[in-house]
C-alpha cells in the first residue's frame, strides 16, 4: 500500500480506501464489516469513509462497532462522516434535512459520534453545496467544529470549484480552519470535474480529493454487459436510479474493450478502473466498496496493476473511454 497526503494538509491517507456507501447495514452487517475492515487494515488501508445518510445512520453505527471490536490504536486510522441530506426525511424538523446550516452542522457532529462511538472525526464533508445557505455560515460552523475537537479536517463533496475556492477564501479571510479536500465522483466515464473544473484549485489552496464510484456503480466490473443481474446493485429497488446509466449500451460496449486489454495486464477491468483512478496524482485516496471478501481482495489487486499502467497503456485505455466521458 502506498500513501498520500491529503492535498496540502499534513494528514496521509491510503492510496485504496474502504466506503460504506449501499453495503454497510443492507448487504453488509456487523460481523461481515469487521472481517472486511480487518482485511483492509491488514493490507494497509487506513481510511475508511462513511456519512450520516448511509442507511438512515446505520451505516455509522455497524462502522462504530466494528471499529470498537477491532480495538485498532486511534492513530492508526482516519474516519469520515458527511453531512447535508439529513434523517429527518418526514419534515418534521426543517432544519435537519438538505442543509448546511449552523443549528443543522452543530447538532449532526454530535450525533454522528455518538453512532460511531467516537470522541471525534478525521474528516467531515459537506455531502452536497446548500444554495439556501450563506457560504459564509457554513465554512464559520465547519472551521468551529475542527476548532471543538470534534473534527480534524473538513471539505467538500460534489461541489463547483466557484464554491469551493469562495469557501476557501472566506476561511483564509476570518483566519478559520480551510477546506483541504473535495470528494468528487471520478471514472473513466466521469472526468470534466476532475480534470478541467478543478484543475486552477490543486495549486491556488493545495485540494485534496478523495474520489468515489471509480466503478461507475460496478458499470465498470463488466457485470452489466448483459442486463442487471439478480443480485446486483442495479436490482436493488432503492437504487433504481442507477439502471439507465448501468445498462447504457455504448457504455457497456466500451468496458468489453477493456477487457482484453485487462486480461493483457493480468487483471480484471475492475481492477484497471481502480488503478486508472488511482493514477490520477491529484488524487489522494480512491474509494473503494465491496460487499464480501473477495470483492475486496479482488480490488486490493488494482495496486499492482497500477504499476503497468504505462503512458502507452493510458493512451489505449483513453481511445476506449475518453470519447464516452462527461
Amino acid at each position: 500500500m502506498r500513501y498520500r497526503r491529503l492535498g496540502r494538509s499534513g494528514l496521509q491517507v491510503s492510496e485504496l480506501s474502504l466506503g460504506s456507501w449501499v453495503t454497510y447495514n443492507n448487504q453488509v452487517n456487523l460481523e461481515a464489516a469487521v472481517e472486511m475492515m480487518a482485511a483492509a487494515y491488514d493490507a494497509g488501508i487506513n481510511f475508511f469513509d462513511n456519512a450520516e445518510a448511509y442507511a438512515g445512520g446505520q451505516s455509522e453505527v455497524v462502522m462504530g462497532q466494528a471499529l470498537q471490536r477491532l480495538g485498532w490504536p486511534r492513530l492508526n486510522y482516519v474516519v469520515s462522516t458527511k453531512f447535508f441530506w439529513g434523517l429527518d426525511r418526514a419534515g418534521a424538523a426543517i432544519n435537519r434535512k438538505d442543509t448546511l446550516n449552523r443549528k443543522y452542522l452543530m447538532q449532526a457532529i454530535d450525533a454522528s459520534l455518538q453512532r460511531f462511538g467516537l470522541d471525534f472525526v478525521d474528516l467531515v464533508y459537506c455531502h452536497r453545496p446548500d444554495p439556501h445557505t450563506p457560504i459564509e455560515e457554513t465554512v464559520w460552523a465547519m472551521s468551529d467544529m475542527i476548532s471543538r475537537g470534534k473534527a480534524l479536517y473538513w471539505g467538500t463533496s460534489e461541489w463547483s470549484a466557484g464554491d469551493i475556492r469562495a469557501a476557501w477564501e472566506i476561511a483564509d479571510r476570518h483566519h478559520l480552519h480551510k477546506p483541504v479536500v473535495e470528494q468528487p465522483q471520478y471514472h473513466l466515464f466521469h472526468r470534466q470535474r476532475v480534470e478541467k473544473d478543478y484543475a486552477r484549485l490543486y495549486e491556488d489552496i493545495g485540494l485534496g480529493l478523495t474520489t468515489w464510484s471509480p466503478l461507475a456503480s460496478g458499470l465498470l466490473t463488466g457485470k452489466y454487459r448483459d442486463g442487471v443481474p439478480a443480485d446486483s446493485r442495479g436490482a436493488m429497488d432503492n437504487l433504481a436510479f442507477l439502471r439507465d446509466g448501468l445498462t447504457d449500451a455504448a457504455k457497456n460496449a466500451a468496458v468489453a474493450q477493456l477487457a482484453p486489454l485487462a486480461a493483457e495486464l493480468g487483471g480484471s477491468t475492475a481492477q484497471l478502473a481502480i488503478a486508472w483512478a488511482s493514477k490520477n496524482p491529484r488524487v489522494s485516496s480512491v474509494i473503494t466498496g465491496a460487499s464480501r471478501l473477495s470483492q475486496l481482495h479482488d480490488n486490493l489487486g488494482a495496486l499492482a496493476m497500477a504499476d503497468k499502467l504505462t503512458p502507452e497503456v493510458l493512451a489505449r485505455i483513453d481511445a476506449i473511454t475518453s470519447p464516452l466521458a462527461a
